[in-house]
């Protein structure tokens, strides 16, 4: 019979939105740097911002093109999160089995290398502000945004762009920074508006296909 795994304490400095976002993941590599840290600790660890914090480190390694499998599972687990913070629930609820997941401690300092190499530039730019569109309502449609994004993520091939956009819905979370909502919004639109528009000429452009097969070949008409 397995326990669940004891949380962490919370801390205060974590808790703070204006944190360095670079520095948050490195503490959280810190802490876990001898068996790695579970999912459920990682959650109790990061209170308010547990939901955007879970979906970036789910986001992140998405972002490589052309990647299969993963992006598959982890959307799965992305849209959970996502649809209980449209709900409005304040704490991320995941199965017991996902929460038993532990992230091994290579991967969490590969997260911090990578924030710290790659993302210094969320920490120059992120900061609190336009709150509307991160924190109410703004969070809820966030929320939105983020699950239509992750639906795109399951086809094959296109895990990147809809990734970014999670990235920044994400880090606008983390930061209560509203302009990054916003940009990942637009960037889940066109991406979103992008993929209809292609396959709605792909169904013209197929219909037109066979009627002109059909039309000029004998015996198919």
């Amino acid at each position: 019979m397995t326990t669940e795994p004891a949380p962490l304490p919370p801390s205060s400095e974590q808790d703070d939105v204006r944190q360095n976002l670079a520095r948050l993941l490195r503490r959280l590599a810190d802490d876990g740097a001898e068996n790695g840290l579970t999912l459920h600790q990682i959650r109790d660890r990061l209170d308010e911002r547990a939901y955007g914090l879970l979906i970036l480190i789910l986001a992140i390694p998405c972002l490589v093109p052309g990647l299969y499998g993963v992006p598959q599972v982890v959307g799965i687990v992305i849209v959970i999160l996502a649809a209980q913070l449209l709900v409005g629930r304040e704490e991320p609820w995941l199965p017991r089995w996902v929460l038993g997941l532990r992230a091994k401690a290579g991967w969490l300092k590969a997260m911090a290398d990578f924030a710290e190499q790659r993302l210094g530039w969320i920490d120059r730019f992120s900061r609190p502000r336009l709150s509307a569109f991160a924190s109410g309502a703004g969070e809820k449609l966030a929320a939105l945004f983020m699950i239509l994004a992750t639906l795109t993520i399951v086809l094959p091939m296109t895990n990147t762009i809809p990734s970014v956009a999670l990235s920044l819905l994400a880090v606008g979370l983390i930061q209560r920074d509203g302009l990054f909502v916003i940009g990942g919004a637009i960037v889940a639109t066109a991406w979103i508006g992008l993929l209809t528009t292609l396959a709605v000429a792909f169904l013209l452009g197929a219909d037109w296909a066979m009627r002109l097969v059909t039309d000029h070949v004998p015996g198919l008409g």
